[in-house]
């Protein structure tokens, strides 16, 4: 499995995904992954299944320095009062001390950038979590952010062969801040596309392994694919033992004019 060292933070690139699992499936989906090999698990507050993943931490028998574990406060609990009562719900859910990656999950134009990161560096210095980083964030609000002086690990978008993130990604690389990709098979959009299953065949992968190992080859990119099924679980790891040449990858890369984001709510930023 490769990993990405960040700052301090030694991640495992590619992390399960947690999105839409209720809490019966996010406990059999994060069990059967830990048992699969994987060492990296992403959860939120409003996914409703922290608690759900803490008691498959438990039963999984991995000891829980072994994982790298992420949550992510609602953008509802972001003021000065709600946020850290919030985390000690989440950590109480998931049966830890702290998580490895806490991470405001949406902005919210409510709540100036600076209160927010405020309380996220205080759970940090308070032991809640090692690192801290940001979802959703635009290049606007990652100025903010960085004004503050926190020592961002993430951004957590999403970023898939369909979407163009160029400008964001570049600003991510000039700050050495990594990007955490999520829906990074467009919630099952790459999987047909011609090009991808092109470069599939020559390889014997799907177009959605070829989708993460485009991911894997690229600096400072994790990724957290999320699947209801185990054989999805499995064929998702299988993405380590072939690579793709430089003219695949450009090929890839040109997928991006399309710009089809799967994920927009109406609360969301104004994208780069």
């Amino acid at each position: 499995m490769k990993e990405i060292k960040i700052k301090d933070a030694l991640i495992p690139a590619l992390g399960f995904g947690t999105f839409q699992l209720d809490s019966t499936q996010a406990k059999t989906m994060v069990e059967a992954a830990l048992h699969e090999g994987y060492r990296h698990i992403d959860t939120a507050q409003i996914y409703r299944n922290e608690e759900a993943v803490g008691e498959a931490i438990k039963a999984s028998g991995v000891a829980r320095d072994q994982v790298f574990l992420t949550t992510k406060v609602w953008r509802e609990s972001l003021g000065a009062k709600d946020f850290l009562p919030s985390v000690e719900e989440s950590l109480r859910k998931l049966k830890t001390d702290h998580v490895d990656l806490l991470l405001i999950h949406w902005p919210n134009a409510a709540v100036p950038v600076a209160e927010y990161m405020e309380q996220l560096m205080e759970a940090q210095q308070k032991g809640y979590t090692k690192f801290i980083g940001v979802s959703n964030h635009t290049i606007a609000l990652l100025d903010e952010v960085l004004a503050t002086g926190a020592d961002i690990i993430t951004n957590q978008v999403e970023y898939h062969p369909l979407i163009n993130q160029t400008k964001l990604y570049t600003y991510l690389q000039e700050h050495n801040i990594t990007l955490t990709a999520y829906s990074p098979i467009a919630q099952g959009k790459v999987i047909g596309n011609p090009t991808l299953k092109s470069i599939g065949a020559k390889y014997g992968k799907s177009e959605v392994q070829v989708t993460l190992r485009w991911l894997m080859q690229q600096d400072n990119v994790l990724a957290i694919p999320r699947t209801t099924k185990t054989e999805n679980l499995i064929s998702n790891l299988q993405i380590f033992d072939f690579e793709l040449t430089p003219d695949e990858m450009e090929s890839i890369n040109g997928l991006r004019r399309e710009n089809l984001r799967v994920i927009n709510p109406s609360f969301g930023p104004q994208w780069d």
